[in-house]
C-alpha cells in the first residue's frame, strides 16, 4: 500500500466518524469538550456555525452521527483485557444529539456573537422560497455577505415544517422562534403570508438569484374503496398536523388508525393520543424493522401505549351512511429474491390468512410526502425529471435555469432538518460564487488544522481517560402530564452534571495520532501498550491481505488503514482507524516521541471569500 496523505482534508474528516457522517458536517467530539468544561455558549456556537439550528436539532434531528460513533463499534467487538471487557457492556453511542440540546439549554443570551450585517450592501438580491431550515440557512449563510435576501412564506410565522409539522410537545414553540429570531435579526426582509404562486412572475423580478425551499407539502394518499365515501373522517397525515399546529384541530375522535411507518406516523399517533384518542393504533405494511420511523420515534409511540401492527395492507375502508366503521387490511409477508438482477430486493406477497378488520372513527394517512410544483410554469426553463422532481446537480444544488436553485425537500424528497441545513449551506456557496461571475462547480476543499495536545511528557490538554459508563437516558416527564396537554414537553433534557458524565464518554475521535516515521526506531512499544491492538508493524502488501496480517484483523473495509512509508526495517507501521480509543497510550509510551496526538480541525468553506477563487481585496464591512 501507498503511504497515507494525511495532508488530504478527507483522510482525518473520515476518522471522526460522527462528524463524517453529519450532513452539515458539525464537529461533534470539539462541541461535546466544551459542554464537558462547562462552556455552554462556545458549544452553541460550534453547532450555530455548522448546523444552525442547535436548540431545534438537540430535540428533532435524525442522528445519523450516531449509528457512526465508534463508542458503539469498539463495544461491540471488545478484545481481551480490561477496557476491552468493561466497554463490552455498553455498546451504545454517545448521546450526541440530546448533548447538542445541552448548549442549547445552558447558554445565555448569544445575540452579540452573531454576525451583523454590514450598513453597505453588495447590490446582489435573493428571494428564497418557503421560510423553512434551507431557505433559513442560505439567508444566514449570505447577509453577512452584503446580500439583501427576501424570504417568501404563506404563513405568517417562519420555519416551515418545523414550526407545522413537528408537535409542540416534541419541539415547542418558544425554541423555534428564537432560533428562527436569530437568522430573522441578521437583517434578513421576511415577507410573511405571502406564498409565491408565479414563478415567471418570480423571475420577472430584480432577483439575481432564486432559491426554492418549499419542502415536500403534499402528502400521499390511498386510493383503495372507501375512500371517497368515507372522505369527512380520512385526513392526510401532514396537513392534520399542520391543523394541529395553527389550532384548527383541537380534538380528535376516539378510536383513530394511523396508517404508516415514518417519523410523521409517530407524530400523527402521539398526536392524537394527546388530542382525546384512547384507542390509537398505527398499522403499516411492512415489517417493524423495515419502518422508516427512526427508533427512539417508535420507541417513544410504544412508550405511549400505542401498539404498532405490522404486515398489514389497506384494502379498503369500511363505512356506514358515510360514517367510517374501520378498516379492512390484507396479511402480508416479506419475501427476497434469491438470484437474479433483483437479488435481495423485498417483495411483500399476501400469506392467504383472512382479511382483517380494525373498527375506527378517524383514519390518518401518513404513508409518505411528495413534492408540489404547481406553481412554476413548465414552460419557464426549469427541467423537471419523470417524477416530477426538478433536475438539480447534487453538488451545487443549481437547476436547468442557472440562477434557480433548490435544496432541501424540495430537491430530493422528504429528509430531515439536518439534510436541508447542508443543501442551504451547499446553495449559499453556489449562489455566492454565481452572483461573483464565477464557475459554481469550482468549489475549494474545507480548511483543515492539526494542533498538538502535547502539554508535558506525559500530559495531554484533553482528557484521554476512557469513560466505561453506559449511555446516559434523557429522563421524561410523567405521562400523566404530557398525555394530557399538547404543548407540554415530553422530555426533560439532560441536567449539567449528567452531560458532563455523558459527554465524558466521548472518545475524542478528532485527536488524531500522528505518526513520524523518521522518529520510529521499532521497538514496538506502542504495539505492546495498545488496548485494542490496532497498531501493526509488518511487511508492506496488497490492503486486502495487509489487513487480514495485523494484529488483529481490520476487518471494516469503510474505514481507511493508516499506512507509514517504509521504515529501516523493510516494515512499515499499519494502523487500524476503526477501533482505536484516542487515548494517547502509544504516544505516551514511545520514548522518541514517534506518536503524537494531534486535534484535527475542520472548517467547512460556506458563502463568502473563502469559497471563491479571487477574494475581494478586503472583507465586507460588518460593522
Amino acid at each position: 500500500m501507498k503511504p497515507t496523505d494525511i495532508g488530504a482534508p478527507d483522510y482525518f474528516h473520515k476518522v471522526v466518524d460522527c462528524q463524517w457522517a453529519c450532513p452539515s458536517h458539525t464537529p461533534v467530539p470539539e462541541y461535546i469538550r466544551l459542554i464537558a468544561a462547562g462552556r455552554y455558549d462556545d458549544a452553541y456556537m460550534v453547532n450555530w456555525n455548522s448546523n444552525v439550528f442547535p436548540g431545534i436539532l438537540g430535540r428533532t434531528c435524525d442522528r445519523p452521527c450516531e449509528p457512526a460513533c465508534r463508542r458503539s463499534r469498539v463495544e461491540d467487538a471488545p478484545p481481551e483485557g480490561a477496557i476491552g471487557a468493561a466497554l463490552g457492556a455498553t455498546r451504545e453511542p454517545v448521546a450526541i444529539c440530546r448533548l447538542k440540546r445541552v448548549a442549547a439549554d445552558n447558554k445565555v443570551d448569544i445575540r452579540a456573537r452573531l454576525p451583523l450585517a454590514p450598513k453597505k450592501k453588495n447590490g446582489k438580491r435573493i428571494a428564497c422560497v418557503g421560510a423553512g431550515p434551507a431557505s433559513l440557512t442560505v439567508a444566514r449563510d449570505l447577509v453577512p455577505h452584503g446580500y439583501h435576501v427576501v424570504v417568501y412564506d404563506g404563513d405568517m410565522k417562519a420555519g416551515g415544517m418545523m414550526r407545522t409539522q413537528i408537535p409542540k410537545f416534541r419541539l415547542p414553540e418558544e425554541v423555534i422562534d428564537e432560533e428562527v429570531g436569530y437568522i430573522l435579526g441578521l437583517g434578513v426582509e421576511f415577507r410573511a403570508g405571502k406564498r409565491v404562486d408565479s414563478m415567471k412572475a418570480l423571475l420577472a423580478e430584480d432577483y439575481d438569484a432564486i432559491f426554492v425551499g418549499s419542502g415536500a407539502p403534499r402528502g400521499r394518499d390511498l386510493d383503495v374503496p372507501g375512500r371517497k365515501e368515507a372522505a369527512k373522517h380520512i385526513h392526510i397525515g401532514i396537513d392534520w398536523l399542520s391543523s394541529v399546529s395553527f389550532g384548527h384541530v383541537t380534538k380528535v375522535s376516539k378510536r383513530v388508525i394511523v396508517l404508516g411507518g415514518g417519523n410523521t406516523a409517530m407524530d400523527c399517533c402521539r398526536t392524537s393520543k394527546r388530542l382525546g384518542g384512547e384507542d390509537v393504533k398505527v398499522i403499516v405494511r411492512s415489517g417493524f424493522d423495515e419502518m422508516k420511523a427512526s427508533p427512539w420515534e417508535k420507541e417513544d409511540a410504544m412508550h405511549e401505549g400505542i401498539p404498532i401492527l405490522n404486515y398489514l395492507v389497506p384494502k379498503e375502508f369500511t363505512h356506514a351512511k358515510g360514517k367510517l366503521t374501520g378498516v379492512t387490511f390484507e396479511k402480508v409477508a416479506a419475501q427476497y429474491d434469491a438470484d437474479g438482477p433483483n437479488q435481495g430486493r423485498r417483495r411483500l406477497v399476501p400469506t392467504g390468512e383472512p382479511d382483517q378488520h380494525y373498527a375506527c372513527d378517524e383514519v390518518l394517512v401518513a404513508v409518505g410526502q411528495e413534492n408540489a410544483f404547481p406553481w412554476i410554469e413548465k414552460d419557464c426553463g426549469i427541467a423537471f425529471d419523470e417524477w416530477g422532481m426538478p433536475v438539480v446537480d447534487k453538488v451545487t444544488l443549481q437547476s436547468s435555469l442557472p440562477r434557480v436553485y433548490f435544496g432541501g425537500d424540495a430537491a430530493f424528497g422528504p429528509k430531515n432538518i439536518i439534510w436541508a441545513v447542508a443543501h442551504g449551506h451547499e446553495a449559499a456557496v453556489s449562489i455566492d460564487k454565481f452572483c461573483q461571475g464565477e464557475d459554481v462547480t469550482q468549489r475549494p476543499p474545507p480548511m483543515v488544522h492539526l494542533m498538538s495536545q502535547k502539554m508535558g511528557i506525559h500530559e495531554w490538554s484533553y482528557d484521554n481517560e476512557i469513560a466505561l459508563d453506559r449511555r446516559y437516558k434523557v429522563p421524561w416527564r410523567d405521562p400523566s402530564q404530557t398525555l394530557k396537554n399538547i404543548k407540554v414537553e415530553v422530555e426533560l433534557g439532560f441536567d449539567r452534571a449528567t452531560a458532563f458524565k455523558e459527554a465524558e464518554r466521548c472518545l475524542n475521535c478528532d485527536v488524531q495520532t500522528v505518526f513520524i516515521n523518521t522518529k520510529c526506531i521499532e521497538c514496538d512499544a506502542c504495539v505492546d501498550i495498545c488496548p485494542m491492538d490496532c497498531i501493526s508493524f509488518t511487511i508492506n502488501g496488497e490492503e486486502p491481505d495487509l489487513r487480514t496480517r495485523l494484529t488483529a484483523p481490520a476487518n471494516n473495509l469503510t474505514q481507511d488503514l493508516y499506512v507509514s512509508s517504509t521504515l529501516k526495517t523493510g516494515r512499515i507501521m499499519a494502523k487500524d482507524e476503526d477501533v482505536c480509543l484516542h487515548c494517547g497510550l502509544c504516544a505516551e509510551r514511545c520514548p522518541t516521541g514517534a506518536w503524537d496526538m494531534q486535534k484535527f480541525l475542520l472548517d467547512m468553506t460556506h458563502a463568502g471569500p473563502g469559497c471563491r477563487s479571487r477574494a475581494p481585496k478586503k472583507e465586507p464591512e460588518l460593522v
